[in-house]
């Protein structure tokens, strides 16, 4: 898990160009989705954490977004109202 304010540009970058990250999210609503998302896009950098994995984001208690994720959104509701 990396913050955004903690890496570079250029490794930053590098990292995603070589699917070393592969998910992005919120650190104050605890969200987590795809690099495409218009969502996460529009996040400040202040608020945004990057991930190795999407069981890196399920370890530190991030959800699914709701946009990029639908169908893993959806499993995770359904699995919180049981």
């Amino acid at each position: 898990m990396i913050k955004h304010l903690d890496i570079n540009d250029g490794d930053l970058r590098s990292k995603i160009k070589h699917k070393v990250i592969t998910f992005g999210g919120n650190v104050n609503l605890k969200i987590y989705g795809t690099l495409k998302c218009k969502s996460g896009k529009r996040l400040k950098r202040e608020n945004r954490i990057f991930f190795f994995s999407e069981s890196e984001a399920h370890e530190n208690g991030f959800r699914p977004c709701g946009h990029c994720m639908k169908i893993e959104y959806k499993k995770w509701i359904y699995s919180t109202t049981k």
